[in-house]
C-alpha cells in the first residue's frame, strides 16, 4: 500500500454533506453565546454598564472580566516560551484597557444566536481611546505608547541563535557586504469554517464536554484545565470535522473558554461560532515581520549572515506566539546553503493589531523567502547566473547528517536534484533566450526560483534545540511524541488508533495504508480513529507542523510490526516450529520451506482471542500500542519555479508556468503529497500576490472581510506542473518527511523572484509582498519617470 495513489476514505462524507462541523453539533436546551469586541484597538476602559443588555427578555447572563475574576478564571498560558519572556497578562476578557481592535470585553448568552448578538450592542462601555501603534519598528521607540506596562519599550522578549563574534569576523574578512530589507506581511489565516465551540456540564458529575475544532486536542484540554482552575480528568474536548487549521487552531483562544465558563455558570449547554469579521480581527494573524538581513561575501561565496527582525506580535501574546516570531525562524536560516557562520537575532514587539501566532509554514517560510530573496539579489550584485550561484552553495549529498551553523541538523539531502528536474522541466536555457527575444518587443517574462528546506515532525528530543524554548511548569505541558494503537479484530479487520487529529490533510487515508502495508490485509479493512476525542483512544499531539505521516504513521508502523511479532509466535507455537523458521508476508504466517502449513492473520486473530492455546506467558488478544519519539527532525526540500509574465502598464502579473520539484522521503500517497502541493502554493500564490492584513494609524483593520481582504481564486492559481525526488529520512520507519507546509514556504519566494526577474529592465529590484497591481504599477511608473 506504500506508494499507492488511495482514495481517500474521508472525502465520501466530506463531498456529500453529512459531515459534522461545529456549527452542525445541537443539544437539547442549548443556548448560544456572542462576544462584545473592543471597536478600538487601543483604549482605557473606564465603565462597562450590562444592565440593558441584561433586560432583553431573550437574554439569560451577561458575563465581564469581573465575574470571571470572582470565579477564579485565569489567563491564556503559554504554550512555549523563552528565558526572558515578559510575563504579560493575557485576559481572557479585557478588564481596564484594550489593546486591540477585536479583543473581547463581555459575553452575552441568549436563547437564540440573533438575540445574542443584538443584546452585545445594548451593552455600554465608556472607552478612553488611546495613540496606537502598528509598525513593530515604531513600537520600540521611545516616544510610542506603552501597550503592556511589563514589556519596556514594548519588547515582549529577545531570542538569538548563532555565533555573534565569528560572524562579526566573517564581516571584517569579507570582500564585499550587502544589506537588504523584506518585510513578511500580515496574514489571516481564512479556514473554510471559522472557530467556535458547543459546551455541556454537570454540576452532578462536575464533567465538562467541549466540542471545538481543534488541530491540538490534547494541549486545548490542558489550557481549559488550567485557565478554568477544573480537574484535567472532568474536560472532555471533542474535535468534529474540520474545515482546514492552517496554524490557527492550534492557539487555546478566549473564545472557548467563554463558551465552557456560561455553560458551568447555567448548566445549559451553550453554543458560540464566530462571525467572519470576528474571524478577521480575532484569530490569531501570521507573519508579520520586517527583517533586515547584512550579507557578506567572499571569494564570489556567502561567507557570512546576519539577520535582524522586528516581529509585530499583536496586542497580547499568544499562546504559541514566540514560535514564528523568533524560534522557527532563525535556526532555519541556512536553507540549502553551507553559509559558514549565521547569525539571528528576535525581537518580539508588542503593537495595537492582533496577535500572530503560527501559520502554515511558520518560521519556515519567514526564513525561506529571507534566504531565497538574498541569494537571488547576491548574484544580480555580482551579475552572476541566480541559479547557477545557488549550486555553487548547495550542502552535497555527501555532507549529510548536516549541523548548520545555527545548531541544526539537517536528516538527508539531494538538493541538486530537485534542481536539475525543475531546470529540465522549464528548459531553463530556452527560456532565457525567449525571455531576451521578448523584451525586445515590449514584453516582460520572469522566471524566479525557491530552494527551501521544510522541517517536520518535531519531537521533544529535537524540538528544545532547534525550537530553543523554554517549558517551565506554569505553562501548557505540551509533548510532541506520538501514539498509536492497532488493533487486530477476530474476523481479520483492523482499527487503528493514532493522536493526531487531521483538519484536511488525509491521514486517514495515509495511516490505514501504513497499517495494511505492515499487516498485508486490504486497506479497506482498516479503519482510522484519530486523536479528536480525549476520553478515548491513546493521548496524541495532534496535527501541525508537517508532522501527522512522521510521527503518527510511524507510530502505527511499531504498533503494526509488533501485531505481526506477536502473529508470528502464536503460529510458531501452533505448529510446533521455532519462531526464526515463521515468516509473515501479505497477511499470512507461513512455516519455511512448508507452504501449506499457514495462517492468515483472522485465523491467527481468532486463536489470540479465544486465548485457549497460546505460548506461555502471553496474553490474550491482538493489538499493540506504541510511541514515538525520534531522535530528530525530518528535512524535506525541494525547488520551485515560477514564470510570470509582467504588464507594465496595468501591474498585472499572469502566470506562464508553476513547476514544484518536492522530496519528502517515501511518498505514503502520491495523490496525497500533490494534494498538499496544490494547497500550500495557493496558500502562496495569496501572500506573494494577495494577501495581506492592513491597519490605519487608528489600528482598524480596513479590509477586515472578503469585500477587501483578497484570496486567490481558481483562475488566478496557475496548473500546476508536478514531479518529486525521493531521499528517505533515517529517522523513522517509513523513510517519510514532512510535505504539508511545503507550498506555503516555496511560492512566495519563487513568485517575487520571478516578478523581479521581469522588471530586471527597470532596474527594480524588490518589491514587497503582496505585489498588486497597483504597486507593480507605480513601481514601475516611479523608474521610468525617473
Amino acid at each position: 500500500m506504500i506508494g499507492e495513489e488511495v482514495d481517500r476514505q474521508e472525502d465520501p462524507r466530506l463531498i456529500t454533506g453529512t459531515a459534522t462541523y461545529i456549527d452542525d453539533i445541537a443539544r437539547p436546551r442549548m443556548v448560544h453565546a456572542a462576544i462584545l469586541r473592543s471597536q478600538f484597538a487601543h483604549a482605557r476602559i473606564n465603565s462597562i454598564d450590562t444592565s440593558e443588555a441584561e433586560r432583553h427578555p431573550k437574554v439569560l447572563a451577561v458575563y465581564t472580566a469581573t465575574d470571571l475574576e470572582n470565579a477564579g478564571v485565569g489567563s491564556i498560558p503559554y504554550i512555549y516560551r523563552v528565558p526572558n519572556i515578559a510575563d504579560t497578562d493575557h485576559a481572557v476578557l479585557a478588564r481596564e484597557k484594550a489593546r486591540y481592535q477585536g479583543k473581547p470585553i463581555a459575553v452575552v448568552v441568549a436563547e437564540d444566536r440573533y438575540a445574542a448578538h443584538h443584546a452585545t450592542d445594548l451593552i455600554s462601555v465608556d472607552y478612553e481611546r488611546l495613540e496606537a501603534v502598528i509598525d513593530p519598528t515604531e513600537a520600540i521607540a521611545e516616544s510610542a505608547p506603552s501597550i503592556h506596562e511589563r514589556a519596556e519599550n514594548n519588547v515582549a522578549f529577545t531570542w538569538e541563535t548563532g555565533d555573534k563574534q565569528r560572524t562579526a569576523e566573517a564581516f571584517a574578512d569579507a570582500d564585499r557586504t550587502f544589506s537588504f530589507e523584506f518585510e513578511n506581511q500580515r496574514i489571516v489565516p481564512n479556514a473554510l469554517d471559522p472557530r467556535g465551540a458547543v459546551a455541556e456540564y454537570s454540576s452532578v458529575t462536575q464533567e465538562l464536554t467541549v466540542h471545538l475544532p481543534s488541530q491540538f486536542p490534547f494541549t486545548h484540554q490542558e489550557a481549559m484545565a488550567q485557565v478554568l482552575d477544573h480537574p484535567k480528568r472532568k474536560i472532555r474536548i471533542i474535535t468534529p470535522d474540520v474545515g482546514g487549521g492552517f496554524g490557527s487552531k492550534t492557539m487555546y483562544y478566549p473564545g472557548e473558554t467563554l463558551t465552557a465558563f456560561c455553560a458551568m455558570q447555567l448548566e445549559r449547554p451553550v453554543k458560540w461560532i464566530e462571525t467572519r469579521t470576528e474571524a478577521f480581527q480575532a484569530d490569531e494573524h501570521g507573519r508579520g515581520q520586517v527583517i533586515e538581513a547584512d550579507v557578506a561575501v567572499r571569494d564570489g561565496r556567502i561567507s557570512g549572515l546576519s539577520v535582524t527582525t522586528y516581529a509585530g506580535i499583536g496586542g497580547d501574546l499568544s499562546s504559541k506566539g514566540v514560535v514564528g516570531a523568533a524560534t522557527t525562524f532563525g535556526p532555519l536560516l541556512s536553507g540549502q546553503y553551507t553559509i559558514p557562520e549565521i547569525y539571528f537575532e528576535s525581537f518580539g514587539v508588542f503593537t495595537n493589531a492582533t496577535p500572530t501566532a503560527p501559520y502554515r509554514g511558520v518560521g519556515r517560510a519567514e526564513a525561506a523567502f529571507t534566504i531565497e530573496r538574498v541569494m537571488e539579489l547576491v548574484a544580480r550584485e555580482l551579475d552572476e547566473d541566480p541559479v547557477e550561484f545557488r549550486r555553487s552553495q548547495f550542502i552535497p549529498p555527501e555532507a549529510f547528517p548536516y549541523e548548520t551553523p545555527l545548531g541544526s541538523t539537517y536528516d538527508s539531502g539531494d538538493y541538486e536534484g530537485t534542481l536539475e528536474k525543475a531546470l529540465e522541466m522549464v528548459d531553463y536555457d530556452e527560456f532565457r533566450e525567449r525571455q531576451a527575444e521578448l523584451r525586445t518587443r515590449g514584453r516582460y517574462v520572469g522566471i524566479g526560483f525557491s530552494c527551501f528546506i521544510e522541517p517536520g515532525g518535531f519531537a521533544p528530543t529535537n524540538a528544545s534545540k532547534l525550537l530553543g524554548v523554554d517549558l517551565p511548569e506554569s505553562t501548557i505541558r505540551s509533548s510532541f511524541w506520538e501514539s498509536g494503537v492497532v488493533r487486530v479484530h477476530e474476523t481479520g479487520e483492523v482499527i487503528a488508533y493514532c493522536g493526531t487529529a487531521s483538519h484536511g490533510q488525509g491521514s486517514e487515508t495515509t495511516h490505514a495504508q501504513v497499517v495494511a502495508d505492515t499487516l498485508g490485509v486490504d486497506v479497506e479493512q482498516v479503519a482510522v480513529t484519530e486523536g479528536k476525542d480525549t476520553k478515548d483512544g491513546p493521548a496524541g499531539s495532534g496535527s501541525f507542523g508537517s508532522r501527522a505521516a512522521v510521527m503518527g504513521g510511524s507510530a502505527l508502523v511499531k504498533s503494526a510490526e509488533k501485531v505481526v511479532e506477536k502473529c508470528r509466535r502464536i503460529a510458531a507455537h501452533r505448529f510446533d516450529v521455532p519462531l526464526e523458521d515463521v515468516s509473515f508476508d501479505r497477511g499470512r504466517c507461513v512455516v519455511r520451506g512448508e507452504p501449506d502449513r499457514s495462517l492468515t492473520l483472522a485465523e491467527i486473530a481468532v486463536i489470540a482471542h479465544l486465548a485457549t492455546d497460546l505460548p506461555e506467558g502471553m496474553e490474550p488478544g491482538l493489538e499493540a500500542t506504541s510511541y514515538f519519539d525520534p531522535d530528530g527532525m525530518t528535512w524535506s526540500f525541494g525547488t520551485h519555479v515560477a514564470i510570470v509574465e509582467v504588464d507594465p502598464q496595468t501591474g498585472d502579473v499572469d502566470f506562464e508556468r508553476y513547476v514544484a520539484v518536492d522530496d519528502c522521503g517515501t511518498q505514503i500517497n502520491p495523490k496525497i503529497v500533490d494534494g498538499q502541493i496544490h494547497g500550500g502554493v495557493a496558500q502562496g500564490i495569496g501572500a506573494a500576490l494577495y494577501e495581506g492584513a492592513v491597519y490605519d494609524d487608528n489600528g482598524t483593520l480596513v479590509n477586515g472581510s472578503f469585500q477587501d481582504y483578497t484570496l486567490p481564486k481558481i483562475e488566478h492559481v496557475p496548473q500546476l506542473e508536478l514531479a518529486s525526488t525521493v531521499t528517505p529520512s533515517p529517522l523513522n520507519p517509513l523513510g517519510v518527511k514532512g510535505v504539508g507546509e511545503a507550498g506555503t514556504i516555496g511560492a512566495p519566494p519563487a513568485v517575487v523572484n520571478a516578478v523581479t526577474d521581469a522588471l530586471r529592465p527597470f532596474g527594480i529590484d524588490h518589491l514587497e509582498m503582496p505585489l498588486t497591481p497597483e504597486k507593480v504599477w507605480r513601481a514601475v511608473r516611479d523608474a521610468t519617470d525617473d
